[in-house]
């Protein structure tokens, strides 16, 4: 075994006869601790959080989205649908209408979009998944919609309440005099669903037959607004878009689920960072301790380095040992306090401890990454900690 190494482990296990070194070691030791565990929990937690997140896009948005560059509407051509048909790694595809209007129940009014949609659009996302009333859109039911829990929240709409209907208008489009009583295209609708999802998802759309949403603003056969795309694989959306961008040219717009919502991801992913650095801070200064401990311990053994020198131990071996004392006490801390915090982060998984809501657990998921980062941000940062306490030996040091 290395000598050094041999007299780390002696001065880490084996109490001294001043008792303030054992306490500060034993505070030390607790700080990495709860540094390590604190670190850990706060990642998963990001990571359950932000999977969460993610989850609540796939039933607002598709994999990828393709609309127009010039205008808000475009014509599906033989060209388009051969570029999407030959694709292989797109599993469905649902074209789709979506405009700003107006809507109306009794005597209360709101703004928000329709959104026309194909019959195979559940297909596209998990909409019909995050169904908290109802049913979703039928073919066998005409002038039936979807809406979202806000918008029915804020027009006191309930669903399937066969009394009046839902009253859909869009603006005449055109210049000059607009007649004020007959200035909106307009169609009625009976309630038959309602969604849940993010707030702005929840206060934005009014789900429609996409014919019936091309009855409503006089579209032209085959003129839709947008396209989009299921993938067989999600992770490759980036690279199929760029491959479908080339192919369709300038005049199109090809998004991913994460251009859609840049600013979403955006916000997600630096609390997430901005997360990580508050925590490490507190390790920082958890390892304050580390480095007060190693220096008792320095001033203690005094004596002993003297002996060890004189036996012809170098300054270099004699700074190793507290070196790799440090390391090794911070090592063991952050062992300990990664498997406490493993078996919390499954025990939340398992039994729920911590909830949202009374329904909704606090999202917390498990992930080897989450391992490595702390391993490494301890394991480095101990050993900063502990030379710097050990630059404090030097043979003047040790003869005086």
């Amino acid at each position: 075994m290395d000598f050094s190494l041999y007299i780390a482990k002696r001065y880490l296990f084996t109490k001294t006869s001043n008792n303030a070194i054992n306490i500060v070691t034993i505070i030390a030791s607790f700080g990495v601790i709860v540094g390590s565990l604190a670190l850990f929990i706060i990642l998963s937690g990001f990571s359950g959080l932000r999977t969460f997140s993610y989850t609540l896009l796939d039933s607002s948005d598709p994999d990828i989205k393709i609309t127009s560059v010039k205008g808000k509407s475009f014509f599906i051509t033989d060209d388009i649908k051969q570029i999407i048909k030959k694709n292989q790694s797109i599993a469905a595809s649902s074209k789709v209408i979506e405009e700003r209007v107006f809507l109306e129940y009794t005597d209360k009014s709101e703004i928000a979009y329709i959104k026309g949609v194909e019959d195979n659009y559940s297909k596209i996302t998990q909409i019909d998944a995050v169904l908290s009333q109802g049913m979703w859109l039928d073919t066998a039911y005409v002038n039936t919609a979807v809406i979202g829990r806000t918008i029915a929240i804020k027009l006191s709409l309930g669903v399937r309440s066969y009394g009046e209907q839902l009253q859909i208008m869009v603006p005449k489009p055109g210049t000059g005099f607009i007649n004020p009583t007959n200035a909106f295209y307009k169609t009625e609708v009976q309630i038959v669903g309602l969604y849940t999802g993010t707030e702005e998802f929840e206060s934005k759309f009014v789900f429609v037959n996409l014919s019936q949403a091309k009855e409503l603003l006089n579209f032209k056969e085959n003129q839709i607004t947008g396209l989009e795309l299921k993938l067989f694989d999600a992770t490759q959306a980036f690279a199929i878009s760029e491959e479908l961008q080339v192919k369709l040219g300038d005049s199109f717009k090809v998004q991913t689920k994460e251009q859609l919502n840049e600013v979403f991801y955006k916000v997600i992913n630096t609390e997430n960072f901005v997360s990580y650095l508050i925590f490490t801070l507190i390790v920082i200064i958890a390892l304050f301790n580390v480095i007060g401990a190693i220096i008792m311990m320095i001033i203690d053994k005094k004596d002993n380095l003297k002996t060890l020198f004189s036996l012809g131990a170098t300054v270099k071996e004699i700074k190793k040992i507290f070196v790799l004392q440090g390391f090794l006490l911070t090592f063991f801390g952050m062992i300990i306090g990664l498997i406490i915090g493993v078996i919390l982060v499954f025990l939340q998984q398992k039994f729920s401890l911590f909830m949202i809501t009374q329904d909704l657990a606090y999202p917390i998921e498990f992930r080897f990454s989450n391992l490595l980062i702390v391993m490494m941000t301890i394991i480095v940062l101990g050993f900063i900690a502990s030379k710097i306490a050990s630059s404090r030996i030097s043979k003047e040091f040790i003869e005086r």
